[in-house]
């Protein structure tokens, strides 16, 4: 029971991990643009399926993949944003046209990629030397190990840049109060398409790690990943970077512990139960009280 404790506390750190870029990403976006994006979870498996051509085509290691995901997912992002925002904003209620119009190209997206690569189950064949490594008790698979280290460096990375740098100062103030940053000249249409991108190109960098540490994946998983981003960004408070990594974590950790005690399928039930306790004894989420200072 203790190597099934710790290898259930192990596996929900680097499962969180990934939870909380998800997270981090929707959050971001929530926060700057008042936008519930229901093609979130398709970005995210679009990752996973640019890391697996590239392997499959050019043979091309998932972890050069990571650069060249973030790269194409940070120009579909901008480019994306000027196609649909604008008319998007004219709306007369820009966040049920949101909702519909992401939930719809949710749809379309999972529809073109089941075109281009069927509804089979894909994996990248790719093995790390030595392919586990002793943590304490247990061996660990290294790809989880890597992919785990990648996720905590660029949660830390996006952490400074948020609180460190100017831009990220900026997207934060937008997330607080959009109306006064506009006040004080900040280019607020440049702002929201510079976190539209920097929002999807983290969803396309953690699709690769999704295809490090899960087993397969496929057109139709996007959906999964969308709600637990969803259930990650209420945990942690709306429009808080900080609560989201620490909701990812959280539910991660909920979830594979979850599978120690109780049999898998009772995984997500877990992690619903834990969302309308945090609803019911924290409205606002985790560190809600800190995105309405």
């Amino acid at each position: 029971m203790e190597i099934l404790i710790l290898n259930g506390l192990i596996n929900g750190l680097i499962v969180g991990g990934v939870y909380a870029l998800i997270g981090l990403s929707l959050t971001l976006l929530y926060g700057v643009l008042r936008i519930v994006n229901f093609a979130h979870g398709e970005f995210v498996i679009g990752g996973a399926f640019v890391a697996y051509v590239l392997f499959n085509a050019l043979g091309v290691p998932p972890l050069l993949a990571l650069p060249v995901a973030a790269a194409v997912f940070f120009a579909l992002g901008w480019i994306g944003y000027y196609l649909l925002m604008p008319r998007l904003s004219r709306s007369d209620d820009p966040e049920i046209m949101s909702f519909l119009m992401m939930y719809g190209m949710s749809i379309a997206l999972a529809a073109v990629m089941l075109l281009v690569f069927e509804a089979d189950s894909r994996s990248i064949d790719y093995a790390f030397e030595p392919i586990s490594m002793q943590v304490g008790l247990v061996y660990v698979s290294t790809a989880r190990l890597v992919a785990f280290g990648i996720a905590v460096a660029i949660a830390a990375a996006l952490t400074w840049f948020l609180f460190g740098t100017l831009p990220g100062k900026a997207l934060r103030a937008a997330i607080m109060n959009r109306e006064a940053i506009q006040i004080i000249g900040v280019d607020v249409v440049k702002l929201s398409a510079f976190a539209f991108a920097l929002a999807t190109a983290i969803a396309g960098v953690t699709g690769v790690l999704v295809a490090l540490v899960f087993p397969a994946f496929n057109p139709f998983s996007g959906a999964e990943y969308a709600i637990i981003g969803f259930i990650v960004v209420v945990m942690g408070g709306l429009g808080n970077p900080v609560g989201a990594l620490l909701a990812g974590i959280l539910y991660g950790l909920a979830e594979q512990m979850s599978t120690v005690f109780l049999p898998q399928a009772m995984a997500q039930i877990v992690g619903f139960a834990i969302l309308v306790a945090v609803i019911l004894i924290r409205p606002t989420g985790i560190l809600g009280w800190r995105a309405q200072r």
